[in-house]
């Protein structure tokens, strides 16, 4: 079954966390897609930029509208994501658990299944 494990990230968290932890996060990346790859589960993996960067756009009365930033006011934001293909729900949850991410106060790992995929195997 694949899952998508989204990792969120709090700003106000990040920049609390000594430089050297920030590192061993980043850094901690590369054995995580080493274990995944070789364990044959992982699919795909995306960073994503920051969402001062990001637009919003709605469609109303047939015109699109467009608006700067997240479409929700939060702390966390969606920060990136691994798509993984495992045996269960209960190994999905063991995978976020072992991203470097999942240790920091202020971030998560939100395992979701994936219920259809356009132009895939499912």
């Amino acid at each position: 079954m694949k899952y998508l494990l989204i990792m969120h990230m709090n700003p106000a968290a990040w920049d609390a966390l000594p430089e050297e932890k920030r590192t061993e996060v980043m850094n901690g990346h590369d054995g995580f897609i080493k274990t995944i790859t070789e364990s044959g589960e992982m699919i795909g993996t995306q960073a994503l930029a920051d969402p001062a960067n990001s637009a919003v756009v709605r469609v109303r009365g047939g015109v699109p509208v467009v608006t700067d930033g997240p479409y929700l006011e939060a702390k966390e934001f969606l920060a990136g994501y691994y798509l993984v293909d495992c045996e269960s729900r209960e190994r999905a949850i063991e995978l976020a658990a072992l991203i470097p991410d999942a240790s920091v106060e202020g971030f998560g790992i939100e395992v979701r299944a994936v219920m259809f995929s356009a132009g895939f195997e499912m």
